[in-house]
């Protein structure tokens, strides 16, 4: 394919008519060429054009080309902003505070993460038990995997007397993981790496070696083939990875895209939970007393999420949501553990349950309009209290072993730093344990919820967050922030970013979409498939429930999501592009015809479904998949797609021909620009250095094409 010069930037003066911006710069881009192909596709007797199939290969030095040259040009658009720095700089400066982690007994040592502000990976401390946490030592420091902190740590599993650990790492972001196992007293690996491990935790049996699980290597490239078939493996210690044993999976009876395995806390039973999608699994356990033992079928369909969470000798309890779609948990006995003998323990109610045990006590946490309430109940299912927590907000971590006698857990809200408390679980009192020193003032800001329509008549329940005292002129910056599947529940919390945002007069507004698990499993499922439809309704709905009641107007609203709110973006900024100023979508799916020939994305049928299932499934989600509804001729708003070269979950080849679909077809002066990281992938992991440009570079482009020259507030605190 043939290079081009790729970089030309006119600067164009022009007079505004509104009298608060006498001036406004435009930065008008010519954009790299991109070249098209004759590629179609038939379904079910409908050619469709692919004209940039090309960009999925990743391995390609076309598409290396291609990445390079539009970064070139939108690292240079954004070199134009004036405030891009000072952004940068205040960033980097509200970042910078010591962040420390609840504190965790694994054998002789007490352990807890710390970043003391601006490194790249969370450190891992230790001290003795008995020792003053003063002493504390690092134990692990992730930093020190590579100087740019690509390599991050991913979980950590310590063996049941705590003295081994064994660690996965990522590189580049990818969602392949290395594990490595480690002596913890003299903190040196003493085995050889396991390698090409992906979607897997770590389950020790006593102190004899752990369970994982990963997929075979595909063929082709590692970061975007089709991986369908997952496995559970035993790794026994002292032993090469070669020799590990193949526990489930593998089989045509027994092929799934996801298959976890977990050790009850007493090492008497096996948990196998195989996955056909990202919703709904078996679930089958094996009693590890007895040598040879086979498994024993609790639920051989994938119509419910149920998971053992606890096992007292052979009563098992069981949290499911059939025929329960709030959750619930049942009890039964391993001998007879079908669903016909399940007795229920905590019954469902009308709130989503999210339960976890510690110290010999359930701990059950529901949402309440997406709001934590958390009550405590014994073995006997009796109700113990609820317990009194800090504020209204997000609470969580209440989990511990069994013979603890305190647990920690976190409290956030959209203003509140998250702070850890200590909780006796006997007396069930709660204090504070650590609260972080930021250069934020939680008590200037104020977070309240609102109910809104959405098109159908369904209320949605919507977070807004702002600056107290902000006059609803409709003049204001606006982030309007969204998911909206996946039954992922947006809860409040606090983070750095949104705070530098509201700093600047910003607002920022959370829906809880249908698709989400807010409101259960019929609240997800009103946003799957045939319906998803109503999420990008009910995100458009929020958007003018903000305009009509003047938070903000269409020139000062941006839309953000990402992966799955990715899409939302996408497919919201197709439909109204008339609706917001900015469109921010981030590792987006956005080839809905394809997104299941990639990596593990078949998975996520149950939400989507998949373009080869009917004519009818092809038909609704070509009629909404954002690379297929780019029209020519059209005003999109301004647009900067993010990704990152080796996201193997959602690729990058999504964004990338949506990016290029939006530049052959814009028309008017907005941009519509593609920044693409480098050694990084879906998010998790990623370097403190790079988030921080990331976000200086996001809230530049967003202010900037809102009109504004100059930061809002540039009265930095010092």
């Amino acid at each position: 394919m043939k290079r081009i010069p790729y970089l030309l930037l006119v600067f164009v003066f022009f007079m505004s008519c509104k009298n608060e911006k006498e001036t406004k710069e435009v930065i008008k881009v010519q954009y790299p060429e991109t070249t098209k192909v004759d590629h179609v596709d038939t379904y079910f007797g409908e050619e469709v054009k692919d004209p940039y199939r090309w960009l999925e290969d990743d391995r390609s030095e076309e598409t290396e080309d291609w990445v390079k040259r539009q970064n070139a040009v939108t690292q240079d658009y954004l070199a134009n902003i004036p405030y891009r720095e000072k952004l940068k700089e205040r960033l980097s400066k509200l970042w910078n505070y010591e962040k420390v982690g609840a504190p965790f007994i694994e054998g002789d040592y007490t352990y807890f993460y710390k970043n003391d502000g601006l490194q790249n990976q969370y450190v891992i401390y230790r001290y003795k038990n008995d020792a003053d946490p003063s002493t504390a030592e690092v134990f692990l420091d992730p930093n020190t995997f590579k100087e740019d902190g690509t390599i991050s740590l991913g979980g950590t599993s310590f063996s049941k007397d705590g003295k081994i650990l064994a660690y996965s790492i990522s590189e580049g972001g990818s969602d392949w993981r290395k594990i490595l196992v480690m002596d913890v007293e003299s903190k040196k690996i003493v085995e050889d790496t396991l390698v090409d491990i992906k979607f897997s935790g770590m389950s020790w049996y006593k102190n004899e070696g752990f369970y994982y699980s990963s997929y075979d290597k595909p063929e082709g490239s590692e970061l975007s083939a089709k991986t369908d078939q997952h496995k559970v493996y035993y790794h026994k210690l002292g032993t090469p990875q070669s020799e590990d044993e193949l526990i489930y999976g593998g089989t045509p009876e027994q092929k799934h895209r996801y298959i976890y395995g977990g050790v009850t806390e007493d090492d008497r039973y096996l948990i196998i939970t195989p996955r056909v999608s990202t919703s709904g699994n078996k679930l089958l356990i094996k009693d590890l007393t007895k040598p040879n033992s086979d498994f024993v079928t609790i639920l051989d369909h994938t119509d419910s999420d149920s998971n053992i969470i606890e096992n007292v000798g052979s009563k098992l309890y069981i949290m499911t949501n059939l025929n329960a779609p709030n959750q619930k948990i049942v009890t039964v006995d391993a001998n007879n553990p079908t669903p016909e003998n399940w007795v229920d323990f905590i019954p469902e109610t009308e709130n989503v349950l999210s339960p976890s045990t510690g110290g010999g006590y359930f701990f059950a946490e529901y949402m309440v309009d997406a709001v934590s309430k958390v009550l405590q109940y014994d073995y006997d299912g009796k109700l113990v209290r609820e317990i009194e927590l800090p504020g209204v907000g997000s609470a969580g971590g209440f989990g511990a072993k069994k013979e603890d006698k305190e647990l920690y857990y976190s409290f956030t809200n959209y203003v509140t730093p998250g702070s850890i408390y200590k909780y006796d679980i006997e007396k069930g009192t709660s204090e504070l344990f650590r609260k972080p020193e930021i250069d934020f003032n939680p008590e200037d800001y104020e977070s309240n919820q609102v109910f809104y329509t959405s098109k159908d008549g369904t209320k949605v329940p919507m977070i807004i967050t702002h600056k107290k005292g902000l006059e609803l002129n409709g003049k204001n910056p606006t982030i309007l922030y969204g998911y909206g599947g996946f039954n992922i529940s947006l809860t409040p919390s606090f983070s750095i970013t949104n705070a530098i945002w509201m700093e600047q007069g910003g607002i920022y507004a959370v829906p809880n979409l249908r698709g989400g698990g807010e409101y259960g499993k019929a609240w997800h499922d009103a946003g799957t498939q045939q319906k998803k439809q109503n999420v990008f309704d009910d995100f458009i709905a929020a958007a003018e429930y903000l305009i009509e009641n003047n938070y903000t107007s269409s020139d000062y609203l941006a839309i953000r999501g990402g992966s799955n709110g990715g899409l939302l973006v996408g497919a919201t900024m197709t439909q109204r592009p008339d609706l917001m100023k900015v469109a921010l979508p981030a590792v987006g799916v956005l080839d809905m015809l394809r997104y299941h020939t990639f990596t593990a994305g078949a998975g996520w049928a149950y939400d989507y479904g998949t373009a080869e299932d009917s004519k009818e499934m092809f038909e609704y989600l070509k009629g909404y998949s954002p690379v297929h509804n780019v029209k020519n001729g059209t005003s999109y708003p301004a647009t900067m797609v993010t990704t990152g070269d080796h996201d193997d979950r959602v690729v990058p080849a999504h964004s990338f021909k949506f990016a290029a679909e939006l530049q052959a077809k814009q028309t008017g002066d907005n941009p519509t620009l593609i920044r693409i990281e480098t050694d990084a992938g879906h998010g998790a992991g990623t370097p403190v250095s790079k988030t921080i440009e990331q976000y200086a570079d996001i809230y530049g482009f967003t202010l900037f094409n809102m009109g504004f020259e100059t930061l809002p507030n540039q009265d930095f605190k010092d």
